[in-house]
């Protein structure tokens, strides 16, 4: 898995939920805000703190999880 150097997972920090770092933006605020139907540009415009690569880097984690987490049955 290529490095996520934008996200961190503190205990201290939003009860341990993966942040932006620095911050305390959680990647499921900027994913359920692309699951909404906004775009990249509308988080960058909601959060001015965040730049594209963090945006890309939650989306990029957040597939991540669903893709370690996620087991389909066989058909």
């Amino acid at each position: 898995m290529e490095k996520l150097d934008h996200i961190t997972v503190d205990p201290r920090i939003c009860l341990g939920q993966p942040t932006v770092r620095g911050t305390r933006i959680t990647v499921s605020v900027i994913f359920k805000m692309l699951a909404a139907g906004k775009t990249t540009q509308d988080v960058l415009e909601a959060y001015p703190e965040l730049d594209q690569e963090d945006v890309y880097q939650a989306i990029k984690y957040a597939a991540w999880i669903v893709s370690d987490q996620i087991h389909l049955a066989p058909a």
